[in-house]
């Protein structure tokens, strides 16, 4: 059994029990239980239904650290951060100055878009449209993950080959035009690609006349109250100031490197798990975009056994994934840092958090699937 040097942090604020022992404590001892397991080191852990009565909030480490964890400590969220970068862009649509169906040709520059998407000597690349990005359906290769025509590394590898490089949007483009070949046709499969969410941050930028990490903070941070959330590298939160917890990859701990810079639209977002329930409820609420828009961002297409994908948005349903009789869904997304942001139409039920372990993804969604069992259960 793993030594706990900090010791678990709980705010509850609940109503919830669960016949003779509360609702609160077996969810403790199902984050819990999760700790124990290597090679995870931390984790948080928000579950919240208005409707339920119910808000716990967790926070635990088997680590010394010098900055100690509390509820309130933000967390690097890695992939999440696509449905704020796809939110951000369905926003500009209800302004009117874009559309889905957009080519993105339209918004960014001749230099980014040419020999961008080249495939069997034909170039593609004047026909992906907004709607193919957000949708993983363009066709492009994925910069991170991607074996290189020349067997060099890809950035994934080279992030922590070379940490304390700086990346910009426009290398990364440039490193996937020169070294990657796209997977199809635009429109013509799935592959999730965060090639594409660096161009979707561009035509943000672009359209709004903002940087990202501003167009984040003034249209969705603030009027949310997301106060602990940032774009890592590029801006600050808008009151926390605590440290970013730590994360890793095995025993190597990645929150400092600067080359995490390449990891921006698609990936860069620092929050609190109070924050993401803020963000995910104002999007459900139609806070932050109209209702038709929403919808129209909950058009699927496969995924996997039990997933599909929107507009920067994930879909699981836990009958199909885990090959059960569960009538249970959730909506939202997940991150490469274990980190998870759901909502539970049946249930009502928001819950976020991170492992911040990347070996610890599946038992991030298990984790997750076993809280909502036992909100059910009622």
């Amino acid at each position: 059994m793993k030594n706990k040097v900090i010791r678990t942090i709980v705010l509850f604020v609940s109503i919830w029990t669960f016949g003779q022992q509360t609702g609160p404590q077996k969810v403790v001892e199902l984050f819990s239980a999760e700790l124990e397991k290597e090679p995870i080191k931390s984790a948080f852990l928000h579950v919240y239904s208005k409707s339920k009565g119910i808000d716990i909030r967790l926070a635990e480490s088997t680590v010394n650290s010098e900055n100690a964890l509390t509820i309130n400590t933000p967390f690097y969220t890695a992939s999440i951060t696509k449905m704020l970068t796809a939110t951000a862009v369905s926003m500009l649509k209800d302004q009117k100055k874009l559309n889905f169906e957009d080519k993105i040709a339209q918004h960014l520059p001749k230099s980014l878009i040419e020999k961008l998407h080249v495939l069997d000597g034909n170039e593609y690349s004047k026909d992906i449209t907004i709607a193919h990005l957000l949708q993983h359906t363009s066709g492009l290769p994925d910069y991170f993950t991607d074996d290189t025509l020349d067997g060099s590394p890809n950035i994934i590898n080279q992030l922590l080959m070379n940490t304390d490089k700086i990346w910009s949007p426009e290398e990364l483009i440039e490193f996937s035009k020169e070294k990657m070949v796209p997977h199809f046709a635009p429109g013509e499969g799935y592959d999730y690609t965060d090639t594409e969410y660096v161009l979707l941050a561009l035509l943000i930028e672009k359209v709004s006349g903002l940087s990202l990490n501003e167009f984040f903070k003034q249209h969705i941070f603030k009027p949310l109250g997301m106060n602990g959330s940032y774009i890592n590298l590029k801006s600050s939160p808008l009151k926390n100031e605590m440290a970013m917890a730590e994360f890793y990859a095995g025993d190597a701990e990645l929150s400092t490197l600067k080359s995490l810079s390449a990891d921006w639209g698609g990936g860069g977002l620092v929050a609190t798990t109070q924050d993401l329930t803020r963000f995910l409820q104002g999007f459900n609420n139609d806070a932050l975009v109209k209702k038709e828009t929403r919808q129209d961002m909950q058009q699927w297409v496969y995924e996997t056994v039990g997933m599909d994908y929107g507009y920067g948005l994930r879909r699981v349903s836990f009958k199909e994934l885990y090959n059960n009789d569960s009538n249970l869904e959730v909506i939202g997304h997940t991150g490469s840092t274990a980190s998870f942001l759901w909502y539970c139409p049946q249930l009502d039920t928001y819950v976020s958090g991170t492992l911040n372990q990347l070996e610890a993804s599946k038992g991030a969604l298990n984790l997750v699937y076993e809280i909502l069992k036992l909100i059910q259960l009622e």
